[in-house]
């Protein structure tokens, strides 16, 4: 009984969904087969009726490299749905390879809507702190991590020119970069830690935040360098950091939370006739 009303259910969802999904994720994260960028959140889409898609682009590439990357990838998703555009999830610096794609690759007409999550559109101090680091420890480490991100699969990594990609912006650049076409609809979220032992992961990078701004963060981003386009305030009512927004690492009750969460915006880009 309950798999008939999954499947009605599921039913009813691919009928009232315009346009397929595509998730783009941010640094570090990769999408092949034994590693999701969005760990289960595309398969959870899925049993709902959603046509959710995980975009591949590399996972230190630069901004111009991954929007590149993100069209062919959107082109290939539109002709295989046989869809006019594709809504967008986007977390972290996927939001910016998104934005740089609408804005600069004539894609505005392929895109319904823009949904960032923790995206640093105002840029990062954690990325200007690393680049204030000795050149040659910069340069090492850089090597050594093009080296292996060319080893799983990125075509063009460049982890110095997205450092700088990602640190803080003055409001002279932010004036050029921060809005799209009128044609897409944009939504944005951010989420916040307090302290270290919220999440392992992010508790490095939280140590080195605090140093630098008082701001509220998920570790990596601020809440201010979040908003973009209609900014709808936090993710969850609870601590989650950058990495737990796309379920990486995170325990059973806030991993299904944040399931719902994502299952939300689908359901209201749904209502919105996207």
């Amino acid at each position: 009984m309950k798999k008939k009303k999954d499947k009605a259910e599921a039913e009813r969802y691919i009928a009232e969904m315009r346009y397929p999904v595509v998730l783009a994720h941010g640094i570090m994260l990769k999408d092949v087969k034994f590693f999701k960028a969005f760990g289960r959140i595309e398969k959870k889409l899925k049993a709902h009726g959603y046509k959710v898609y995980t975009a591949k682009t590399d996972g230190f590439g630069t901004i111009e490299n991954n929007a590149e990357q993100l069209k062919a990838y959107i082109e290939k998703v539109k002709t295989e749905e046989n869809a006019e555009k594709v809504n967008i999830i986007a977390h972290s610096k996927g939001g910016l390879d998104s934005k740089y794609m609408i804005e600069n690759l004539d894609m505005a007409d392929s895109v319904a809507s823009l949904t960032t999550l923790c995206t640093p559109h105002k840029g990062s101090p954690v990325a200007s702190f690393i680049l204030r680091l000795p050149r040659w420890l910069v340069k090492f480490v850089a090597f050594w991590v093009n080296l292996i991100y060319r080893i799983f699969g990125d075509k063009h990594p460049d982890s110095v020119t997205v450092c700088r990609q990602l640190s803080l912006h003055s409001d002279d650049e932010l004036a050029d970069t921060s809005n799209v076409s009128d044609k897409v609809y944009c939504q944005s979220y951010s989420s916040s830690i307090e302290k270290s032992r919220d999440d392992f992961i992010m508790g490095i990078p939280l140590l080195i935040y605090r140093r630098l701004s008082d701001e509220k963060t998920d570790g990596l981003v601020s809440e201010d360098s979040s908003k973009f386009g209609e900014y709808r305030g936090s993710a969850l009512d609870e601590t989650v950091s950058h990495s737990e927004i796309v379920g990486f690492a995170i325990k059973k009750k806030k991993r299904a939370r944040i399931y719902e969460f994502y299952l939300q915006i689908c359901k209201e880009l749904e209502q919105k006739g996207f």
